[in-house]
Order: structure tokens, then C-alpha cells, then sequence
């Protein structure tokens, strides 16, 4: 087996700002707190090989006996495996799962974007299996999606304001495998795919992992910077763009119709392939978003991803791609490699909830504004030099902090048994360093007690931020 080696470089940038000048933690540590962050956070691959000890020393800055400490110290923990001559690789411990979820023993999660099961999953399910045993004289395979399923997606557009007929939909296995499933068809190794830039992480991971070139073009301070995405098409000519116009990820931004308008046109204009996210259309707090953008211009070769995973339940696996028929033909073609089809079950219980959604959705929405402003006000008492915009839908904020510490703190906070987002996994080459993505998914009262354990946390770190910045004044 060839194992995928990490470069010395792009690890450099991926643990960012990982050093404490004149911190009582030993430097060793400080190395090895940052790689074990990397791993959990799933931006080291398992399996990935490190570079040798002498070249990462290098990269660093560091001596090869900090580079060997810190090596050594993760080997003890089980997090590396190192062979004479072989160098080291990514492994996990056997008490942990995959390395984005950390839920053994205390620790609480506050980097996943997500909620548990409400009581309509189980009613769904319920109502599914009622009519499962109508399907059963079928062979279950069904590259397409059930027609049942494919039409209630089909009119939930329509009722949006962009006519949509079921062979126009195709029902996948979330939005991350559409995504894949998307770059399949239309790149090749080397192609190149713009994306806003932060966005989110698992996109730029399937867009790597298609061997294709992410191209970041940074989001205006109100939104998308269409000036910056005409020149980037421009200059790049890229096989494709990913954008999440409907309470982006990380940011909560929500894009207005006119610039949909001018990002439609231009993608009309260039003949350059749009992927439109809209898998947190249906969190809205204020006001429902605009029309989809496929609606601004008919001629715009625009492909549109859902899902069931944040408006219901991420434990359906189940989204959709809209497009053209004839994408949606050539995608199911070039589907027969990977699987055959989505599981029958979830698609039954998928048409129960978009039938009820109506119904459901508003007592979601209210639920997760509540959370929100409670978030809100917890980071007012607990953190009030952390500054943010409260996002009118989505399920996080964006935080900036006042200095690139996001890395440090994370890696603190992993050793208080919390594990939080750090703004690097959602920019390219570790940027975003100053940067936090907090979901308001849990629970107030563990909210609370998170910032409660944070805080102390916080001012040990900021506390020799502010020493050493009066040692310099003196």
C-alpha cells in the first residue's frame, strides 16, 4: 500500500500559530497538542506519512530533539506509528472513533454543526415501514432515486420559484457524496475549482481528494466579492465553482438576489459550471432566503445540491442534486461505479418529512434562534472581546478573536476535554487563524458549562499573549 505523504510545507500551514513564546508548556508539548489537533480535526489523514524528523525540524524552526519529543509523545498516546526507515503515520487510538467526533468519556464537542434526532424521525420511519412492504417485489436499486422522493423535491423548487420536474432530480447519499459524486463527472486531476474562501472544510477535502486545485477567492465583508469571482474565472478558467449562497458556511452569510443575479449572469457568461450548497436553505431565523439561483438565469450552467441532514436529521444520509435532465442522466451513469442506489427506508422516510415539512420546520427554526441567542449572550458575559455578526440562519457563528490564537486555544481546550472548530479547517493553506466556528447546537445548559470550563482556559493563553507584549513595551 502507497501511503499519502504529508509535505513539510503545507503541514507548516496547517498547524498555523502553534508556538507560545515564553509559555510554561514546554515547547514539545505545544507541538504535539497542535499535531493531535490536526488529526481529530481530520485535516491529517489517517494512514498519511509524516516528514522525517530532520526535515520537519527544519520547516519548523525548531530543534530535532522538540520535533522528536513531541513525535514521541503521540506515539505513547497511540495517535502515530513510526518503523525504522519507514517514518511516521497517522493512526488513531483504539478509544477513539473517526477523528471529527470526539464523544468517549467527558468530552463535548463543540466543532460539529449538527443536531441529534427530534421525535419526527421516529415518526417517520414509522410511516416508512408501513410502506416498505409495497417495495418489496422490487429489487430496491434505483440509481435515480425513488419517483416518489424525486417529485416532492421537485415541487419544493417549484414552490421556491424554480419550476423543477423530477427527472431533474437525483437523490444521493448526502451533499458530500453528490459533491464527489459531481467532480466525478465534470474534472479531471489538475482542473480547477473556485470556492469562497473560508468554506466549507469536507468541500475542499472532496475537491482535493478529486485531485483538482481549490482556488479561495475571500468573501466581501457583506458577502460574495463578484468582482473577485469574475477575475478569478478569468485568470484561472476553472472547471467549476463551489458556493453556498444560503447561510454559508462558516459565515451564516445569506446572499441577496441581486448579487445572485450578477454571480448567475456571469456563470451564463463564462459557460463556467456553478455548485450550489443549499443544504441550510431551510434554516432561517428572520426571513426566508431568496429564489434559488438557478432561478436568475435559465442559460447558467448551474448544478444545485440538498439535503436532509441539517433541516431534519444528519443520520438519514440522505441529499439530492438538481440539474439539467441530461446531467442528471450523465450522472447517473457515471454513478454505476460507486453504488447502486440510496437505501429504500430513508427515501420513504425523506418523503414523509419534505410532506410534512411545513409543519415541522417552524418549531425547528424557533428552537435553534433560541439557542442562537442564548450562544449570543453567553459569549457577551463570557468572552466580550470576541466580536461577531449573529447569523440570521445556519446553525454557528463565526468568531473572530482578538489575535491568531485559535489554534493555541483549541489545543487547550482538547486538554479540558472540549473540542472546538478552529477557523484554519475552513481556509485554504491554514489561513484564518483568528478565527473560531461556534455552533449553537447544544443544549444551553451544556453551552454554559462549556464556556464556564473555556473561560479560564482563554485567560491563561491571553494572559501571556498580554505579558509578553508589556515585556516588549518595557
Amino acid at each position: 500500500m502507497v501511503l499519502r505523504r504529508s509535505g513539510s510545507q503545507s503541514l507548516v500551514s496547517l498547524l498555523g500559530h502553534w508556538q507560545e513564546t515564553n509559555a510554561r508548556t514546554p515547547r514539545w508539548r505545544q507541538l504535539a497538542d497542535a499535531l493531535r489537533l490536526l488529526v481529530l480535526d481530520g485535516r491529517l489523514a489517517i494512514d498519511s506519512r509524516l516528514p522525517g524528523e530532520r526535515e520537519l525540524s527544519t520547516a519548523l524552526g525548531v530543534s530535532r530533539t522538540t520535533v522528536a519529543s513531541a513525535l514521541g509523545h503521540l506515539r505513547d498516546e497511540g495517535f502515530i506509528t513510526s518503523r525504522q526507515g519507514s517514518g511516521s503515520r497517522i493512526v488513531l487510538p483504539a478509544r477513539q472513533q473517526i477523528p471529527t467526533r470526539m464523544t468517549a468519556g467527558d468530552m463535548l464537542d463543540l466543532s460539529t454543526a449538527a443536531l441529534s434526532a427530534g421525535p419526527e424521525i421516529h415518526q417517520a420511519y414509522t410511516h416508512a415501514l408501513t410502506l416498505l412492504p409495497g417495495h418489496l417485489g422490487s429489487t430496491g436499486y434505483d440509481p435515480q432515486g425513488l419517483p416518489a422522493l424525486r417529485e416532492a423535491i421537485a415541487r419544493r423548487y417549484a414552490g421556491r420559484g424554480l419550476p423543477t420536474g423530477p427527472e431533474e432530480i437525483m437523490v444521493v447519499n448526502g451533499a458530500v457524496s453528490g459533491l464527489a459524486l459531481i467532480l466525478r463527472l465534470m474534472t479531471g486531476p489538475g482542473d480547477r475549482a473556485v470556492v469562497e474562501n473560508p468554506t466549507y472544510p469536507l468541500a475542499i477535502a472532496a475537491i482535493e481528494g478529486a485531485s483538482c486545485r481549490p482556488v479561495g477567492v475571500p468573501l466581501s465583508p457583506t458577502g460574495w466579492d463578484v468582482d473577485g469571482l469574475t477575475a478569478a474565472f478569468a485568470q484561472t478558467s476553472p472547471r467549476l465553482a463551489y458556493l453556498m449562497p444560503d447561510f454559508h458556511n462558516p459565515t451564516g452569510r445569506c446572499i441577496d438576489a441581486a448579487t445572485r443575479q450578477r454571480v448567475a449572469d456571469l456563470a451564463a457568461r463564462t459557460r463556467t459550471a456553478l455548485v450550489i450548497d443549499e443544504t441550510m436553505v431551510d434554516l432561517w431565523y428572520s426571513a426566508p432566503p431568496p429564489p434559488p439561483l438557478a432561478a436568475f438565469n435559465p442559460q447558467a450552467p448551474i448544478v444545485t445540491l440538498g439535503s436532509c441532514g441539517k433541516s431534519f436529521w444528519g443520520g438519514l444520509r440522505l441529499g439530492w442534486i438538481r440539474a439539467s435532465a441530461r446531467t442528471i442522466a450523465a450522472l447517473v451513469q457515471a454513478r454505476d461505479t460507486l453504488d447502486l442506489g440510496s437505501p429504500l427506508l430513508e427515501q420513504l422516510a425523506a418523503c414523509w418529512l419534505l410532506d410534512n415539512a411545513e409543519g415541522l420546520l417552524p418549531a425547528r427554526r424557533k428552537m435553534l434562534a433560541g439557542r442562537r441567542d442564548m450562544c449570543s449572550a453567553l459569549m457577551a458575559e463570557y468572552f466580550p472581546e470576541w466580536r461577531y455578526v449573529v447569523p440570521e440562519g445556519g446553525l454557528s457563528f463565526w468568531v473572530e478573536l482578538p489575535d491568531m490564537l485559535a489554534t493555541r486555544f483549541a489545543a487547550r481546550a482538547e486538554s479540558a476535554g472540549i473540542h472546538l472548530g478552529t477557523g484554519t479547517r475552513f481556509g485554504l493553506s491554514g489561513a484564518f487563524d483568528r478565527w473560531l466556528r461556534l455552533p449553537f447546537t447544544q443544549h444551553d445548559i451544556d453551552l454554559r458549562s462549556a464556556f464556564t470550563t473555556l473561560r479560564p482556559v482563554w485567560e491563561s493563553l491571553t494572559g501571556q499573549q498580554n505579558n509578553l507584549r508589556t515585556r516588549k513595551i518595557i
